[in-house]
């Protein structure tokens, strides 16, 4: 099973997103990921098959200065569309967009073709680089990360849990949430954690909200702020 982590605050966000991944081994995986944001808009995206210690093998071949960002989004992924691969695991990027995704796009071959009419080159065989490319589309039409993925998932069927980074505002984390797969987000200290599950946050923070079904929340070092696809705020305990 899928697993999702992501953090932004002031710690170095691969340290975070690493040791979060390593909490969620449990859930089963045939590869994984991170990307990296760093405060000027710079984006570092690390994929491998297998094992996390892969992962943790490409990013000790890194150069250090390309993992300094304090915004980070990580992976583990169970092969659903498309075989487990380096190409087919996340995070997928596309332009400005960058994430990751649990669930299943159930109308991604409409997505797809609709996608490259438009010009669109798809790197994967997955539905969720769909997903970047629609958010990406609406970036680059002058939306607001949040709005933009709000947007593209009124163009979604099926279910969801998605993590985004946005190179055009940094130090920001956006998520959304559908279906059955579920978003926690904890939160304290000037910063903010997102994980599929309580255990990958546990050793930073015990301030945990549980999204529901058509939540979309946005998250910084000092904010989480939880809205529905409207836009208008939500109360969530």
């Amino acid at each position: 099973m899928c697993g999702i982590v992501a953090y932004v605050g002031h710690r170095p966000a691969c340290d975070v997103v690493v040791d979060a991944l390593r909490r969620m081994e449990y859930r089963g995986y045939d590869s994984s990921g991170l990307a990296i944001l760093d405060g000027d808009g710079g984006l570092t995206v690390r994929r491998r098959a297998g094992r996390l210690a892969n992962l943790e093998e490409a990013l000790a071949e890194t150069d250090p200065s390309a993992l300094v960002g304090t915004a980070g989004i990580g992976h583990t992924r169970w092969a659903t569309h498309g075989k487990p691969s380096e190409r087919n695991a996340h995070p997928h990027r596309a332009g400005s967009v960058v994430l990751v995704h649990n669930g299943i796009i159930e109308n991604y071959r409409e997505l797809r073709a609709a996608l490259e009419k438009r010009g669109a080159t798809i790197q994967s065989d997955t539905d969720t680089e769909l997903i970047a490319h629609l958010i990406d589309e609406f970036v680059q039409a002058g939306r607001d990360l949040l709005s933009a993925v709000r947007a593209a998932c009124r163009e979604l069927t099926g279910s969801y849990a998605i993590a985004v980074l946005c190179d055009k505002e940094p130090n920001l984390l956006v998520t959304a949430k559908k279906g059955g797969s579920p978003i926690i987000i904890g939160h304290g200290d000037k910063q903010a954690f997102l994980a599929s599950d309580i255990p990958a946050v546990l050793p930073y923070t015990r301030e945990i909200i549980s999204l529901k079904d058509g939540d979309f929340a946005v998250l910084a070092e000092d904010l989480v702020q939880v809205v529905d696809i409207e836009g208008r705020i939500l109360d969530r305990e």
